[in-house]
């Protein structure tokens, strides 16, 4: 009877190890990661997709992305779910918005060594990490605007008739870098220049993809994008037609970044993502998918569209603290002066 029993034992427990063997690369593979990020990172010619199938191939894992409009509305919804948010990174902020995202309390520090990230202004964080910037820039339609604006004091005086396509700064990052542009710009005078600008705004979109849509579709000679769009229509579309207009005061910068948060169901995961981000893997993908600068060295050279790029004159950061302890007042202000409140 005992060496039966030891006899079923075994058989028992060698089907057992058998079946953690073969359910073992499973359950690793059942790993997920949720990242919040805005509509044109996970859109089919955004870098989502091609960031997926990479981070996948490293971490046995499955990535799902949740989309928003754009960046102002990614810290919004975080508000809104609190420490119950479903995410594990969120990816899409940027250096105007981490002051009051540090605020919120959700956000874990990364953990991840930036020092081979390079970003004009040096920005470093122990929470969030950068993995893109560029300068926001008016863009026009050489077929349409002979004589674009080459100031934003000629952007804001200028004919009405010729339109822009503008994002609304409380939920894009684009729309709150232009009321920040024209802030740094005009100071106290801001109001003013709004209430002359609003002539010659077309519409106000939630986020860049629409107001950009807008543009390409010959709704507007003019939309508020990147110094870098360009690029995607010389390398992608094999044209100059669309280019930025060099303005003499200087440009707005952006830099993008992506943090951890506390709440996450898995912090090595989520953290080897983040180190994953200023890898070159991530970084080869960004300058012809996001159309914007890399943060470190890719193992590839920029495509030649990007010398030919505008050269901004000079760089316009607010220190994040600032902005935070603003925002509210300037967009009223701006509310007010569009006379959309």
């Amino acid at each position: 009877m005992t060496a039966r029993l030891n006899g079923i034992l075994s058989t028992f427990l060698t089907a057992a190890v058998a079946a953690t063997l073969l359910t073992a690369p499973a359950r690793a593979a059942d790993k997920e990661l949720t990242i919040y990020t805005y509509e044109s990172f996970t859109s089919e010619w955004g870098p989502g997709p091609k960031v997926k199938e990479a981070f996948e191939k490293t971490c046995d894992c499955t990535v799902n992305y949740v989309s928003v409009a754009d960046g102002v509305a990614l810290l919004s919804r975080l508000k809104l779910e609190g420490a119950e948010s479903k995410a594990d990174i969120v990816l899409g902020l940027d250096t105007n918005l981490v002051a009051e995202a540090r605020e919120t309390g959700l956000f874990a520090a990364s953990g991840v060594d930036t020092a081979a990230t390079k970003v004009p202004g040096d920005f470093k964080d122990d929470i969030f990490v950068p993995y893109d910037y560029g300068h926001f820039a008016v863009i026009y339609d050489t077929q349409t605007l002979k004589n674009p604006p080459k100031s934003l004091k000629e952007l804001v005086e200028g004919d009405p008739a010729q339109k822009i396509a503008i994002e609304d700064p409380r939920t894009s990052t684009p729309g709150l870098g232009l009321l920040l542009w024209v802030k740094s710009v005009y100071g106290d005078k801001a109001p003013e220049a709004w209430a002359k600008l609003k002539n010659r705004v077309l519409t106000v979109t939630p986020g860049w993809s629409e107001a950009y849509g807008l543009f390409t579709k010959g709704e507007a000679p003019m939309v508020l994008s990147y110094v870098t769009s360009p690029a995607y229509h010389m390398v992608e579309e094999k044209t100059d037609r669309y280019q930025a207009a060099a303005f003499s005061e200087g440009h707005y910068i952006q830099i993008e970044v992506a943090g951890m948060l506390k709440g996450s169901h898995d912090k090595d995961l989520a953290q080897s993502f983040l180190r994953f981000m200023i890898s070159p893997a991530f970084q080869d993908i960004i300058p012809t998918t996001n159309w914007m600068m890399p943060v470190t060295a890719t193992s590839t050279p920029l495509p030649d569209a990007f010398g030919k790029l505008v050269t901004p004159s000079k760089t316009f950061l607010m220190a994040p603290e600032e902005v935070a302890r603003n925002r509210k007042a300037w967009v009223d202000e701006w509310l007010a002066a569009m006379s959309l409140k």
